[in-house]
């Protein structure tokens, strides 16, 4: 077994999906990572669902993908509750201003919003916007206020985005991804 695979062996990462263009490279994310040995569980935020089908994720990660609040588990606990209990790390990649502005506030309007309040398990975000949005003063002070609270970023990548401009903001790359996942859990 590789050093990765002991590392991430019995890990359950909760994987937030945002409704980025860059949802997509989430599948390949879940399959490193499950690969690796971590139990990936992918939330999916509405938007994201617009971009990539749960069913992807789903049969990468052999994990139920979860998107709506509203049509939780079968069991007594609330699954939002149950899953943020279950996380050794709440991942979000990619993730849009939108779900940092969220996170920022304590909003809590959907089911990624609602596991991010509940857990007590640190917190990785990796970026992925328009470079414009990026630097925008509300998003750079959502940034500032999510590492003050200790969360851990995977800085953007420089590139051509999505929107046809050049600049920051495209998402890490899934090797650098993966590679600080498996770096936070060395530590």
């Amino acid at each position: 077994m590789s050093e990765v695979n002991t590392v991430l062996e019995g890990r359950t990462i909760l994987l937030g999906v945002t409704g980025s263009i860059a949802a997509f490279k989430a599948a390949d994310i879940t399959s490193r990572l499950t690969e690796a040995g971590a139990k990936v569980c992918p939330v999916m935020t509405a938007g994201a669902c617009s971009f990539i089908q749960p069913l992807t994720l789903q049969t990468l990660s052999r994990q139920p993908v979860v998107s709506d609040i509203w049509s939780e588990g079968q069991g007594w606990q609330p699954g939002h509750i149950e899953l943020a209990d279950r996380a050794d790390l709440l991942l979000v990649a990619p993730a849009t201003a939108h779900c940092i502005a969220q996170f920022a506030n304590g909003l809590a309007p959907d089911l990624l919003t609602s596991i991010h309040l509940a857990t007590t398990a640190p917190v990785m975000i990796a970026p992925a916007m328009n470079g414009k949005m990026l630097a925008h003063p509300a998003t750079q002070a959502n940034i500032a206020t999510l590492r003050d609270r200790g969360y851990h970023f995977i800085e953007p990548d420089r590139g051509m985005l999505a929107c046809g401009y050049e600049g920051e903001g495209k998402l890490a790359s899934v090797d650098r991804i993966v590679e600080t996942v498996v770096h936070f859990f060395r530590e």
